[in-house]
């Protein structure tokens, strides 16, 4: 356990990097080990998830080697070239690394066993073994989906076409990795646009993949299998979903101006800049460009009045992991925000919807759930503040909560700032560099 504490601090001002994306870090270590020849990644996140990716690419035959600091050498092995991996691979707390990885082992014929912390155990993966089983897998879980699994692949695996049942990225991507060894062509049909950036970086390591809109607003995604994949160097951008924790603190405090360079604004990643925008935020994007297939801007963000919004239930696809630090944003803004169709926030590391109505509520702030939609009564100015925060082993509760503290009347602490390392390593040094107070709650 490492307990925190946030006190409120005056303007932010500065010029940062957040760390790497982390959901294009795990596709870029999966797809290097399944390319053939020698990929260098740079900005790769050195945060406990993905290293617990490159751990399990390691232990499935890939050489996955740490050059420099998120720099990192793969040597694929090519599809089909994976191996029986010799003991349990632990995933520890990351959702994503687990249900891409079975995509993975879906389409080797050999048996894997996986396994993760007392959270990930808790977290259904019913909706990945499902499609996965039709394309000829074997997989055994506990009650309810949960893990630990054991996942046998299909020697000849089968090409599907499977819609979604919710809006998924992550069992899109299982399936359209699985489909890697698949002949013919997979097809998924999302009713949502969901991020797509297992999409943009198969095409980067030179697979055939085919998108369209549907009737109904969705996507048609059709990967064409058994492509020869090759190596190909990539930077990984800034994650937006970091991002949003300096930037929604840079909105709440007087006089404050910061720039985060190297951003993705993927636009499947942006709802929450959109939505920031509709209350009044003062944000930008410059320097436009690219990299490894993914828009990259710098986020300059300065100190802004918010007001109260509706965010619909399409948008959540868009910025589901961005839910809490709005909240945040809505407690400190003028009058109602409604943020609809979060019911997906109920199985992420912990029932975030809960977690979220009920940190708010400590630190004085009125807010309810109604179905899977999220109400919040904003200040229009500062809250108490004041609470001690559970995070439950959930990385951004506890970064949103420590945002809270920074421009509330009285600090707020969580109980144990260490799940912050599986996406944002150094968060709180980094905020101190910017002018927050950040310290370990014993002091």
């Amino acid at each position: 356990m490492r307990p925190l504490r946030s006190r409120p601090t005056g303007p932010l001002v500065g010029r940062i990097a957040v760390p790497g994306d982390k959901s294009i870090s795990h596709r870029a270590l999966m797809l290097g080990g399944l390319a053939v020849g020698r990929t260098r990644v740079e900005g790769l996140l050195e945060g406990e998830d993905v290293l617990r990716t490159a751990a399990a690419m390691r232990a499935l035959g890939a050489a996955v080697e740490r050059e420099a600091a998120s720099v990192w050498r793969i040597d694929g092995v090519g599809i089909g070239g994976l191996a029986e991996p010799a003991d349990v691979i632990d995933l520890g707390n990351s959702g994503t690394g687990a249900r891409l990885l079975m995509g993975v082992i879906a389409g080797h014929p050999f048996t894997a066993f996986l396994t993760g912390d007392p959270s990930l155990r808790r977290r259904p993966m019913a909706r990945v073994v499902a499609p996965l089983e039709r394309m000829g897998a074997r997989i055994l879980a506990r009650s309810g989906g949960r893990m630990p699994l054991a996942v046998t692949g299909a020697a000849e695996p089968l090409p599907i076409a499977y819609t979604l049942p919710v809006a998924s990225a992550q069992v899109k991507s299982a399936v359209l990795l699985a489909g890697l060894s698949a002949p013919g062509v997979t097809t998924i049909i999302e009713p949502q646009p969901t991020r797509d950036h297992s999409e943009r970086m198969l095409r980067h390591f030179g697979a055939t993949v085919e998108t369209a809109e549907t009737a109904e607003g969705g996507r048609r995604i059709s990967l064409l299998g058994q492509p020869e994949l090759a190596a190909a160097d990539l930077r990984v951008p800034g994650d937006p979903s970091s991002a949003a924790f300096p930037a929604v603190a840079a909105l709440l405090l007087p006089g404050s101006e910061i720039t985060i360079t190297g951003v993705g604004i993927n636009p499947l990643r942006t709802g929450l800049y959109d939505t920031l925008r509709e209350m009044g935020a003062d944000l930008a994007f410059t320097e436009e460009r690219e990299a490894g297939g993914e828009p990259v801007a710098d986020l300059v963000v300065k100190a802004s009045r918010l007001e109260g919004v509706e965010v619909p239930a399409e948008r959540a696809p868009r910025m589901i992991d961005e839910y809490p630090i709005l909240a945040v944003a809505a407690a400190f803004a003028k009058g109602r925000t409604v943020m609809r169709g979060l019911g997906e926030l109920r199985v992420k590391e912990s029932d975030r919807l809960a977690a979220i109505a009920t940190g708010l509520a400590a630190c004085g702030v009125t807010a309810r759930i109604a179905g899977d939609d999220l109400i919040v009564e904003g200040a229009g100015g500062r809250p108490r503040g004041g609470a001690a925060i559970a995070t439950k082993l959930d990385h951004r509760p506890a970064m949103s909560f420590l945002v809270f503290g920074m421009a509330a009347q009285e600090a707020v602490a969580i109980d144990d700032g260490a799940p912050i390392d599986t996406s944002f390593p150094a968060f709180a040094a980094l905020m101190n560099g910017l002018g927050a107070k950040i310290e370990e709650a014993g002091r």
